[in-house]
């Protein structure tokens, strides 16, 4: 892969020469596959799957004829395991991809060549579509959309909405108290986080985030790990102010999610009418029932002491053990609850982890069996990237293998719903992968037709 970078009007543009230059055929033709539906918890008898543009056209236990005119690339499958591509519904990327550090002191520019970068590594871990949630990522989805790097859809929430100390400030001490006239800190003239106190002015940074182009807007709820002044306990936003956030986003037909990890901060959200929680690792009963009785999702998060864990020290460490203690017992209230529960990594301020991002996946079969995390990780995330409706970038059936579905695929040596390690890597076991009928990666045996 080249990329070549350049400035145009003040604007830098980065440009993957490889996803301009590489063919993409009218139509594919997978020969001889046993399909992961999304859905099922068991494979399909050998199939073929015919591809056209980017749609799933045809699935046939009988072999598939094109017409030589279609420009078919033919892959032989020889038995191995064709699935929807994945989706991480709590990603961010633009923020795993630098240190806080880096983030409040470097130039811009490079953090969007970082990014840029690590876009394309997460859709050669086969993840054809992320839910980013805050961070500057605008233009970044403006370049893989227009095909100048390669990379996964993303649905944007733009700027996570915090309130003064909370867990979107990442102000220095010095910086406060700020002046009523005083400029904006370097997370918000990123577009990192914003910091809005009041009715008045949480409306104003929504519709500012809609106005960029936000799918889903976010909202911190309660204190976080990595943020420095918030303790875990401490609960962020009245229910007056998570309401106005939730009336102006449906009025732009989408919706809210928060962070939070507590009974008060959760309910006081879900009280004001915000459809999805995130994270939620130190719930109780009494809140995973409300969730049940309000249909409420809870995007969550394997967040374990393991080796994916981000490095800390000091109060943060004590942070993150309350939240990994937490964890357990949020999954089981889940399952106990019927709650719908969607899956994400929330890899933030640390390069080196993204690499794992398939394993942490591997890391929900301490809850769920491995049919059931796949399905969690496609058709259902699917599910919750559903729910910004017309505000969604992208229009179609995702998540699934099924004909009229776009065609974000994988095709895997060997059987995840027996050994879903193969998802930890991806190097070895995605023979192909494809997003929106275009393949990226293709390590078969393939013929035209």
């Amino acid at each position: 892969m080249r990329w070549v970078a350049f400035v145009v009007g003040g604007l830098l543009l980065v440009v993957s020469v490889k996803a301009q230059l590489a063919p993409h055929p009218q139509s594919v033709l997978f020969e001889n596959v046993r399909i992961f539906d999304g859905q099922s918890a068991q494979l399909s008898t050998p199939k073929h799957v015919l591809v056209e543009g980017n749609k799933i056209t045809r699935i046939s236990s009988q072999p598939i004829e094109v017409m030589p005119s279609l420009n078919a690339v033919v892959i032989q499958g020889e038995g191995r395991t064709l699935m929807p591509g994945l989706i991480d519904a709590h990603w961010h990327a633009m923020l795993a991809t630098v240190s806080v550090p880096q983030l409040l002191t470097a130039d811009v520019g490079y953090i969007n060549l970082r990014a840029a970068q690590e876009a394309e590594r997460t859709l050669m871990r086969g993840f054809t579509s992320v839910r980013d949630l805050s961070g500057p990522v605008f233009g970044l989805k403006k370049a893989i959309d227009e095909g100048i790097v390669a990379g996964p859809r993303i649905w944007p929430s733009g700027a996570m909405i915090s309130q003064t100390g909370g867990h979107g400030d990442f102000r220095m001490r010095y910086e406060v108290p700020a002046a009523n006239n005083a400029g904006l800190s370097r997370g918000e003239s990123l577009n990192g986080g914003v910091i809005a106190d009041g009715v008045a002015e949480v409306r104003k940074r929504v519709r500012e985030q809609l106005m960029l182009g936000a799918s889903q807007i976010k909202l911190a709820a309660g204190g976080g790990v990595s943020s420095a002044y918030d303790p875990i306990d401490v609960a962020q936003y009245s229910e007056e102010e998570f309401r106005a956030a939730v009336d102006a986003a449906d009025n732009w037909g989408t919706y809210v999610t928060v962070h939070a990890y507590t009974p008060k901060a959760i309910q006081t959200a879900i009280n004001a009418g915000v459809k999805v929680i995130e994270h939620g690792q130190l719930m109780d009963e009494a809140t995973a029932q409300l969730m049940a009785e309000k249909g409420v999702w809870l995007s969550g998060q394997a967040f374990l002491a393991n080796e994916y864990s981000n490095p800390t020290q000091g109060e943060a460490k004590v942070k993150q053990q309350q939240v990994a203690q937490g964890t357990d017992n949020a999954f089981k209230l889940a399952k106990q609850y019927g709650l719908k529960v969607a899956w994400g990594t929330d890899i933030l301020f640390n390069p080196a982890m993204t690499k794992n991002q398939g394993a942490i996946l591997t890391t929900m079969t301490k809850w769920y069996t491995p049919a059931e995390v796949l399905s969690m990780a496609t058709s259902g995330n699917a599910a919750l990237l559903a729910l910004s409706g017309k505000r969604s970038p992208y229009q179609g059936k995702l998540g699934v293998i099924e004909e009229d579905a776009i065609a974000d695929i994988l095709l895997v040596e060997g059987n995840p719903l027996e050994n879903l390690d193969l998802i930890a890597e991806p190097d070895a076991h995605f023979v192909v992968i494809m997003k929106n009928g275009k393949i990226y990666k293709n390590t078969s045996e393939t013929t035209g037709y």
